[in-house]
């Protein structure tokens, strides 16, 4: 298993409560996955926590990482309106907090209200009924990092949280099937090691929609999982995002722990043209996912309200928001493709050692743990 690499954070925050992040090194932190290694036949989530350096969550006051609008800033979002589109999120197990949770995140944030009762929050298990699943810690701390991203990124969007009863890949898949059914976007934020048969309609089926559909490509560095690797979805890596004194004010790298890679079953698809590997390259695009240049979330059920994340899980969420954002009725990850000047082209970091040397470090144009660059706008979706 890869060994992630930790980035520096420093500790000073900025007037919003927003994490400052300098261009240069400076003391790493303590971090770890919400979710533990997934049994066969299973995924788990891709959530990096901040932690004490004893394994429990650093809970904070206050926001101590990048809030909504810094996220707007750094993707070129601001003043976009979504209104009637709803983005999904599925995930595993039921987070029993999501909506009080969600609506400090977006108080906040100076977000409107998101709640059940105004018809912008609902929140379903796998079939679309109200009897929730049993709960789970980790997951539902990807559940909040999940709603929060999407209302950082698309404050206007619609939330629907699906949650499958288990994170086997038939309970997920089921979940699938009902939020794209029922939304214009949906993000997955979880995988797990591919397998023979991943490419067939059992299973590949589930992604064949008519509506975008994002997966977190994993966060053990060099090596492609599932279902990232599916020739229908967008799969989204990450960097290692920075303030700077651009004229962007930001600046961005390739995160250590970000998942890429060749497919070793996934035919390549006619609209990726890169050499370097004969199947489906992972990834397609990328955003914020390093922790240790996180995102705030506010989460409490049994973690301690304000905490700093990572993970793909983390840019899975927010680039299915910039596609609700985009309203176009787009497919697969085809998109970007033909798009990739409304991209931010990102140049530097590895997230591993590949015979090939752009499936694992970020070059100038396609590379794997990137792709093709992160959001500039909507143009690319």
């Amino acid at each position: 298993m890869h060994a992630l690499r930790r980035a520096a954070v420093p500790a000073v925050l900025a007037a919003t409560g927003a994490l400052l992040i300098a261009a240069g090194p400076a003391a790493a932190r303590s971090q770890h996955a919400v979710c533990p290694g997934q049994a066969p036949g299973a995924a788990r989530c891709h959530a990096h926590v901040i932690d004490d350096g004893k394994g429990t969550p650093l809970a904070t006051a206050g926001p101590a990482g990048f809030n909504a609008p810094d996220l707007q800033a750094a993707y070129n979002l601001a003043g976009t309106n979504a209104a009637g589109r709803t983005v999904a999120i599925v995930d595993a197990y039921d987070d029993p907090t999501a909506e009080s949770d969600l609506a400090v995140y977006r108080s906040q944030n100076g977000l409107t209200s998101c709640t059940t009762a105004n018809g912008c929050f609902k929140k379903v298990n796998q079939t679309g009924g109200t009897r929730a699943p049993r709960s789970d810690v980790g997951w539902a701390q990807e559940i909040s990092l999940d709603v929060d991203m999407v209302s950082a990124a698309c404050p206007s969007c619609k939330i629907l949280l699906v949650e499958a009863s288990t994170n086997r890949f038939s309970d997920l898949f089921a979940a699938e099937d009902w939020a794209t059914s029922h939304a214009n976007a949906v993000s997955n934020s979880w995988g797990g090691s591919e397998f023979s048969a991943e490419s067939t309609t059992t299973y590949d089926g589930h992604f064949n929609r008519s509506v975008p559909i994002t997966v977190s490509s994993g966060d053990n560095g060099y090596g492609a999982e599932y279902p990232a690797s599916s020739r229908y979805v967008t799969a989204v890596g990450g960097t290692s995002l920075r303030r700077d004194s651009s004229t962007r004010g930001f600046s961005e790298t390739a995160w250590s722990g970000a998942g890429s890679g060749c497919s070793a079953y996934e035919a390549k698809p006619a609209w990726q043209t890169d050499t370097g590997c004969a199947r489906r390259t992972v990834a397609d695009v990328a955003a914020v996912a390093d922790p240790n240049t996180g995102v705030s979330v506010y989460d409490s059920f049994r973690s301690g309200g304000w905490l700093v994340f990572g993970g793909t899980s983390a840019a899975a969420p927010l680039v299915a928001s910039v596609y609700a954002l985009a309203g176009n009725a787009v497919t697969y990850g085809s998109f970007a493709y033909g798009h990739a000047s409304s991209l931010f082209d990102v140049v530097g970091g590895t997230n591993g050692s590949c015979v090939t040397a752009y499936l694992c470090s970020a070059v100038s144009g396609y590379d794997g743990p990137t792709g093709l660059g992160t959001p500039n706008g909507t143009g690319a979706f």
